[in-house]
């Protein structure tokens, strides 16, 4: 019999399927349509989350250099393509994610063309739908020829630490070769990598492991009952969840095309990078996980830090190193680049849903809370230290500077 989990993650594909292949609405502009698409595609095609974060980035560099090559709204370019007089953005943004997302979830063949059928039918036939389809095709295959030698197909060959006929743990941790990627804004993976975490005997150390400790345990009676909902929330490791905050901004009235295409792409590479980065830093200095730290808070030299032979997190520790902290960088570079692309003009509700708490909403009306909640909610779950998550979130500032620049954001 299906454990209730296999239930709801069943439902949730059913459900995402329906999405996908239901009429696009009219609500957005085709870029922010497609994104939402092109999100439920990828999260479908379960290839996780750094190979998705990945993925949607070239999408969205694709989707701003085919929208961008007919309106000619901004003078940034990477493929410095051209498009035919009066070629149909609409069909620019369809042909974009099609032949991006066919190179990179294959496996999703059949529901990307059929969202991609569904959005040419609603475009009349002529030069000008032949002219989008051809730019939006060129910009693609030449954004996916850019990052074909990023890095990201190398396999990987993590060392486990040991001696000669000793047992270890058999699981081998996520992507160490994700640091070695070549990044999208950054000049190299290390760029921003941070000051080691904490001395285990400082006061910083002895506090951020307390806190974890009676916060984020799985039976905590400490964490209330919205910060259950907060942990459970952030549970959720794919793009999307990001994507819909974004959306939130490129939905408010008085926005173009073109200024949402260059959003995206400003994002999605923002976050990828973010990832780069973090996971440079993670296995550069390879700092336990709470539930290691805890079960051994007698060794490491801080009077301040009992032991708790018996602790668990609540949610399942990721496989990885703990700092800094993943989730922290992903949201404060995507906030930050809001931030700058809005400047003082009116914050619009900022609302996601998080397949991991079964579908549920959550808005904010500042940025700046959400950026905080992500990294609250880290210690909620049990996986990372407060300082992780304002290291995380002083890099993900950082990354959100160059793609600004790059893109020219606020203007």
């Amino acid at each position: 019999m299906a454990s209730k989990y296999q239930k709801i993650q069943n439902m949730l594909f059913v459900t995402s399927f329906l999405l996908i292949t239901a009429p696009l609405t009219t609500a957005a502009d085709a870029v922010t349509d497609w994104n939402q698409r092109a999100g439920d595609i990828v999260v479908n095609a379960k290839i996780g989350p750094l190979p998705a974060e990945r993925a949607l980035a070239i999408v969205q560099a694709s989707v701003y250099e085919a929208v961008n090559a007919i309106t000619q709204r901004y003078a940034v370019q990477d493929t410095k393509l051209q498009a035919a007089p009066g070629a149909s953005v609409e069909a620019a943004v369809a042909a974009a994610n099609r032949a991006a997302l066919t190179q990179l979830v294959p496996s999703q063949q059949s529901a990307i063309d059929h969202v991609y059928q569904a959005a040419l039918a609603m475009i009349a036939d002529g030069e000008s739908k032949a002219g989008g389809i051809a730019v939006g095709e060129k910009a693609a295959q030449a954004i996916l020829a850019l990052r074909a030698g990023d890095g990201a197909a190398a396999g990987e060959s993590y060392r486990p630490f040991t001696h000669a006929g000793v047992y270890v743990p058999t699981v081998i941790p996520e992507a160490p070769q994700w640091m070695h990627r070549k990044p999208w804004l950054m000049t190299h993976p290390s760029q921003f990598r941070p000051a080691p975490p904490p001395e285990l005997g400082s006061e910083l150390w002895a506090r951020d492991y307390n806190e974890v400790k009676a916060l984020g345990g799985k039976n905590s009676r400490e964490r209330s009952a919205e910060q259950t909902a907060i942990a459970r929330f952030w549970e959720e490791v794919m793009p999307p969840i990001y994507h819909g905050i974004v959306r939130s901004v490129a939905n408010m009235p008085g926005r173009e095309i073109t200024q949402n295409a260059r959003l995206f792409a400003a994002v999605t590479q923002a976050s990828d990078d973010g990832l780069i980065a973090v996971f440079d830093a993670k296995y550069h200095y390879g700092f336990w996980r709470p539930v290691t730290a805890i079960r051994n808070g007698d060794i490491d030299g801080n009077d301040a830090t009992e032991r708790d032979a018996a602790w668990l997190p609540f949610i399942d520790t990721p496989m990885h190193p703990e700092y800094p902290c993943a989730h922290c960088i992903v949201s404060a570079a995507v906030g930050t680049v809001l931030q700058i692309e809005i400047g003082d003009g009116q914050m619009p509700l900022l609302t996601t849903t998080s397949a991991a708490a079964g579908g549920v909403a959550r808005s904010w009306t500042k940025l700046d809370d959400f950026m905080q909640e992500v990294a609250n909610a880290r210690i909620y779950d049990g996986v990372h230290y407060r300082n992780s998550g304002k290291v995380g979130s002083e890099m993900g500032q950082k990354i959100a500077g160059l793609a600004a620049k790059k893109y020219s954001l606020g203007k």
